[in-house]
């Protein structure tokens, strides 16, 4: 079965996880098929990757960078690079970090070199930055303000049913929706 977005993420603590599901939330809104997988899973879903239209990346912000696991399948996918399989394809971002920075802008870089290494067309998050004035508020829609990619915040000593805010789970649906409806422009 072909799907037109994949979203691959690694999730530690099932934060990331909730942001990716909030994303594929969005894919689906926009009447588009979504396949969700982890990379720890990404092996048996190579060819769902090759026929997405869309790949959406997700990975924690640990030390300021994708995660380590996130980071292995960037190398996995290094095969798919050499024969520039993703070459057009589009590509976005999403990130989820403890600190409300954590350098989670550094994680969204790395993830768009990653996309135009393989030749993808990066579609940032189309959004203006919420909560960055008086009449602002912390249930605004990108309240972290990013312009490449979703971000969101999970305090650190609060489980995944809890965390991260609707804010942010909404911010990720938008991202999902604005993916999906790029796809169906390039149809």
């Amino acid at each position: 079965m072909s799907h037109s977005i994949a979203v691959v993420y690694h999730s530690g603590y099932g934060h990331t996880k909730v942001v990716a599901e909030a994303v594929a939330q969005g894919v689906e809104e926009s009447n588009a098929e979504v396949k969700l997988i982890p990379v720890e899973d990404v092996d048996n879903h190579w060819d769902d990757l090759a026929e997405a239209k869309a790949i959406i990346f997700g990975s924690p912000t640990y030390m300021g960078s994708v995660s380590a696991d996130f980071k292995g399948f960037m190398d996995k996918s290094s095969k798919v690079w050499g024969e520039q399989g993703w070459k057009d394809k589009l590509a976005a971002g999403f990130t989820n970090s403890a600190s409300f920075s954590g350098d989670k802008l550094n994680t969204l870089i790395q993830m768009s070199v990653f996309a135009a290494q393989h030749g993808m067309i990066w579609v940032g998050l189309g959004l203006m930055p919420g909560n960055n004035t008086s009449e602002g508020s912390p249930e605004d829609l990108n309240r972290i303000g990013s312009y490449l990619g979703a971000m969101a915040q999970s305090n650190a000593d609060q489980g995944a049913d809890v965390v991260p805010p609707n804010a942010d789970k909404e911010t990720a649906k938008v991202l999902g929706r604005r993916v999906a409806e790029m796809a169906a422009r390039f149809q």
